[in-house]
């Protein structure tokens, strides 16, 4: 899989979503390749679009794509500034990966964190999993050594809040303080999340 994560603000998410679909609507028949997107914009306006291909040969394909050009062009103008890009074939997917029945996303930015810790945690955490009903599937977008995204999939939004307050045995208690050793990931939470 090659994973696209197109960062950026704006002040126009409706612009923003109503492009998104145009593009599911008239582009995406021709996108060889193209597996599906989560996109969305947070109540700060920062906008994130992670695009799913086959390979990244697909993706260089689609992007050479004469209306591909024309309908990012127009994209491109509803961000606040140029919009930032990060590129990966170094994916995983956990609890099955995404899931397009989600009501809320919310994706986790880290950086400086140790891989082979985030890991072992993550092996560790298995088998408490099916404790978060409200938890659909993720994916964890490697972009660097100590870089990554992970991108969560919930029920909804007062699911997930729920679900983080909800007792739960010490073991798992202990497993998730490890995580907040790992660093503050930046939080982008989607609560009307596109999903194709």
């Amino acid at each position: 899989m090659f994973v696209q994560v197109i960062e950026g603000r704006t002040k126009d998410p409706a612009a923003i979503a109503e492009q998104g679909e145009r593009w599911q609507r008239e582009l995406r028949p021709g996108a060889v390749g193209f597996l599906g997107v989560t996109a969305g914009v947070t109540a700060d306006g920062r906008s994130i679009t992670i695009a799913r291909f086959e390979d990244e040969e697909a993706a260089r394909a689609n992007a050479g794509r004469p209306e591909q050009t024309a309908w990012f062009e127009t994209m491109a103008k509803l961000y606040d500034g140029p919009p930032t890009f990060s590129e990966s074939t170094d994916v995983t997917e956990w609890l099955g990966g995404g899931s397009d029945d989600a009501r809320f996303v919310q994706v986790m930015k880290f950086s400086g964190v140790d891989r082979a810790e985030m890991e072992r945690m993550d092996a560790a955490f298995e088998p408490f999993a099916g404790q978060r009903a409200d938890l659909l599937g993720g994916v964890r977008i490697w972009t660097g050594p100590d870089a990554c995204f992970d991108v969560a999939y919930f029920t909804s939004e007062a699911d997930a809040r729920t679900g983080e307050q909800a007792e739960v045995p010490e073991e798992m208690r202990e497993l998730m303080a490890g995580f907040q050793d790992l660093g503050e990931p930046e939080y982008l939470d989607l609560t009307e999340p596109h999903l194709h």
